[in-house]
């Protein structure tokens, strides 16, 4: 199903994909982005840079169903500091882009400072320039936690270890580029010790501790970026459409099949929200 190009063009409208750490921003954004004529925009600023598809969690070009993404993979240099200020200039730049091909915007990501910044900040004139409609994938914390704990042992499976250690940097700064994502601070440790000692024992206890952190500090995530979203929503009124997805990620944690959940829930509420935002004429603010 694909939205008229022109009415899209016409009508400047931009879609958000919004929620916490692993709620399935990404995975909407695709399901979206084959239904409507649309482009992607990343808006998580650590997927900006190379390197780390894993540790970051990176959708790679096979599941990206031909669906153009921008803001991915954009920065090779893993200690730059991608600010504020560039987020916004890339993005504005980028929107402007796809509504020239006559397609629909999707900003998907979890950085909700830059967020805040492009739709808030005077100085981009966003709100007089677009309209917006807010899509907020929200899961309850303690069922988000057990998923995100399973997710973290999953990523360990996939090689995540190795990533972090063929990135690893002695005395590198974790406080700026791709090195913030979590993951790559709290394995620092292990990774040093790894080299000095023959102690499987010891190596194993380093490790473990190396995946509390790595969780607890994910959990940690997950819990301020609900505040932001809930921040903007409330104090400054986004008139985000909610979709709870809870149920669906008991059934995933249950091993039991999520996939009928997922479409009722999740995808034709999607759909309907953004069909009717599509549909509707709404004079700038």
């Amino acid at each position: 199903m694909a939205f008229p190009c022109s009415a899209t063009l016409a009508k400047k409208k931009v879609l958000f994909i919004m929620g916490s750490t692993g709620t399935g921003k990404t995975k909407l954004s695709i399901r979206l982005g084959t239904k409507f004529s649309s482009e992607i925009i990343n808006s998580d600023k650590i997927q900006v840079y190379k390197g780390l598809d894993i540790v970051v969690n990176k959708i790679p070009k096979s599941e990206r169903c031909g669906i153009p993404h921008h803001l991915l993979d954009i920065i090779d240099d893993p200690n730059y500091n991608f600010t504020v200020d560039e987020f916004c200039k890339h993005a504005l730049d980028a929107i402007d882009l796809i509504l020239e091909n006559g397609h629909l915007p999707i900003i998907v990501g979890g950085s909700n400072n830059y967020l805040e910044a492009l739709v808030e900040d005077p100085n981009n004139a966003f709100r007089s320039k677009y309209e917006c409609c807010f899509i907020w994938l929200h899961v309850s914390l303690p069922v988000l936690f057990q998923y995100l704990d399973k997710r973290v042992d999953e990523m360990v499976d996939a090689g995540l270890v190795d990533e972090i250690r063929e990135a690893f940097v002695p005395g590198a700064n974790y406080s700026c580029g791709i090195r913030r994502a979590i993951g790559v601070p709290e394995f620092d440790e292990y990774i040093l010790i790894e080299k000095e000692t023959n102690d499987k024992d010891y190596k194993g206890k380093m490790l473990q501790e190396a995946i509390k952190r790595t969780k607890e500090n994910t959990f940690k995530l997950a819990e301020i970026q609900l505040m932001k979203i809930r921040r903007l929503n409330d104090e400054l009124q986004w008139g985000m459409n909610i979709i709870d997805s809870t149920e669906v990620f008991m059934a995933i944690l249950r091993g039991e099949n999520y996939e009928h959940l997922y479409e009722e829930i999740v995808v034709k509420s999607s759909m309907d929200i953004v069909l009717r935002f599509l549909r509707e004429t709404i004079s700038p603010r």
